[in-house]
């Protein structure tokens, strides 16, 4: 069962464009973001602490990446990879940086709390991590790895609240709208064949999927002739098949994706006992 929690957000500065602190009740930790021009002067103790840090960057195409690290020292981390780009000792440029600290934290238990948030935002294949390496067998006790992986459960949802979904996968299992049977939609035409389920976000076509080789070039909008060579030229697709979930902005869309010409989502996809996601909805609002 989910309960609610309650967030503390802070505009240190008055402005939400500035520097942030967001903090959960009953809890430690605390979440700090920060812009790139105002880490230098800075001068709070709390970035200064033993923490881990997401830096977040837009590549050129326009897709999101994100380099996540940690630090005894967060501040002079952060300063250190400032100095690096400003002499090309690295490539990627960093917009904002979020930060988590907590009463307590060590070398080891920063290095494991790294270590697991770089897989969790590369299992959820919303950005393009660029961490390289991790220490992925840090010795811990029982106990310790137990209030750390409470410290992630929780970065997960401040991370969540700041406005940046690196580790939240596009169809949640633990979501209180989680994916049964009853969730699922499917669509079947030809050679075309896909199950997905309407998010929060939009529409989710799951893995596996199988695309129409041939398209209608009347029919399909350039808009989504586009989107489809891209997720071709990115590796989405191989062979036909989707190589991992996607996630479109409506049903139509999704809809569209999968049979390379236009329909309506809505009456395209079906759930299990027959009813089209129409029919779904209708009887939901009504």
């Amino acid at each position: 069962m989910a309960y609610g929690k309650s967030i503390e957000l802070f505009l240190v500065n008055g402005t939400a464009d500035s520097l942030i602190t967001a903090e959960l009740s009953n809890w430690n930790g605390k979440a700090i973001k920060i812009p790139r021009i105002e880490v230098a002067s800075c001068n709070r103790d709390d970035i200064t602490q033993a923490g881990v840090y997401f830096l977040f960057c837009k590549e050129d195409d326009g897709s999101d990446s994100v380099y996540i690290g940690e630090a005894e020292n967060v501040k002079e981390r952060l300063v250190q990879h400032l100095r690096d780009y400003q002499s090309e000792k690295e490539k990627y440029y960093w917009s904002t940086a979020v930060i988590f600290v907590g009463r307590d934290l060590n070398k080891a238990l920063i290095r494991y709390l790294e270590n697991r948030f770089v897989e969790i935002a590369r299992g959820s294949k919303r950005y393009l991590v660029l961490t390289k390496n991790t220490y992925r067998n840090t010795v811990m006790k029982e106990s310790q790895i137990a209030v750390m992986e409470e410290f992630v459960d929780n970065v997960k949802v401040l991370i969540n609240a700041l406005g940046y979904k690196v580790l939240e996968p596009y169809a949640q299992a633990d979501s209180p709208s989680a994916t049964t049977d009853d969730d699922v939609l499917s669509l079947s035409t030809g050679s075309a064949s896909a199950t997905g389920k309407v998010t929060t976000e939009g529409f989710v076509v799951f893995e596996g999927a199988t695309v129409n080789e041939k398209t209608s070039v009347k029919s399909l909008s350039a808009s989504m002739q586009k989107l489809r060579q891209k997720l071709f030229d990115a590796g989405k697709v191989k062979d036909l098949t989707t190589t991992e979930d996607i996630l479109f902005s409506s049903s139509s869309a999704a809809a569209d994706f999968i049979l390379g010409y236009s329909v309506s989502g809505p009456q395209t996809w079906k759930a299990k006992d027959g009813r089209t996601l129409k029919e779904i909805e209708n009887s939901q609002t009504n």
